[in-house]
């Protein structure tokens, strides 16, 4: 047993959406300093699992634990990246600004920012790199330089966990390795639960792997099996791996091809 302390329980949790479920007895152990990537289909449930790890959705019965309270009471230890930011790059809103958000939930909306606050937002978008940007529009940004600021907001409120929903799925490929290797070194000081689609890359950087659709597949480990892929994606993959990054390979989908 680790005596790293339990940040995150999930015991036999299930989620229907219209009578259909989507998950169904998702048990789940999360210690400081853990790094978990999610993998899964589409439609397997990766952001609704987030979303209950949030608060922002009731599961339809089982327990979440955060931090060793219910999820709402424990967002503002919760730092979040979600999968899409939708905005009008024409906004005339600026980096710090953008990362200033994330102290807001300190702050309250009606409040003057403090000096804490400002330190804290420097202090941030330093970690991530793009405190050179602060006075940028955010939308003359590239996709990675968005992310980072995004990070930067989630960092802001000096969470304890960070939850990010695909990362990298607006970046190009030519910088998603700087986006890992971001979250690498924050892993340092916070817990990170990351879901994605890219099983190669996030293989190659995180601590250990669980497959989701549906019900969760988690031996806390790196290790991603074919038995793993195939229960979490319902046929026969074979997994090949020379370096970086892998080749997920669907066999029945070629068997079918060649029919």
């Amino acid at each position: 047993m680790s005596d790293r302390r339990e940040v995150i329980l999930l015991e036999d949790v299930w989620f229907q959406y219209d009578g259909v479920p989507v998950l169904e007895g998702i048990n789940l152990s999360v210690r400081e300093q853990d790094f978990i990537g999610i993998i899964g289909p589409n439609g397997g449930g990766k952001t609704t699992l987030l979303s209950i790890m949030l608060g922002l959705m009731e599961p339809t019965r089982g327990r979440v634990s955060i931090l060793g309270r219910a999820p709402r009471a424990a967002r503002r230890f919760v730092g979040y990246v979600p999968q899409y930011t939708e905005f009008d790059r024409a906004f005339p809103i600026s980096v710090w600004d953008v990362a200033m958000m994330g102290r807001l939930g300190r702050r309250g909306l009606l409040r003057r920012y403090s000096e804490e606050d400002k330190c804290a937002v420097g202090d941030v978008l330093r970690q991530v790199d793009m405190l050179g940007y602060r006075d940028r529009q955010i939308g003359r940004l590239s996709g990675g330089e968005r992310q980072r600021v995004y990070v930067a907001r989630a960092l802001a409120s000096d969470p304890k966990i960070l939850l990010l929903d695909e990362p990298t799925a607006s970046v190009d490929t030519r910088v998603v390795g700087s986006i890992y290797e971001l979250l690498r070194e924050l892993n340092r000081q916070v817990t990170i639960i990351l879901v994605s689609h890219d099983i190669g890359v996030v293989s190659s950087y995180v601590k250990t792997v669980a497959c989701l659709n549906t019900r969760l597949i988690y031996h806390e480990s790196k290790e991603i099996t074919p038995d793993m892929l195939e229960a979490a994606y319902h046929c026969p993959i074979e997994l090949i791996a020379h370096g970086l990054p892998h080749r997920v390979l669907d066999l029945h989908g070629a068997e079918e091809e060649g029919r």
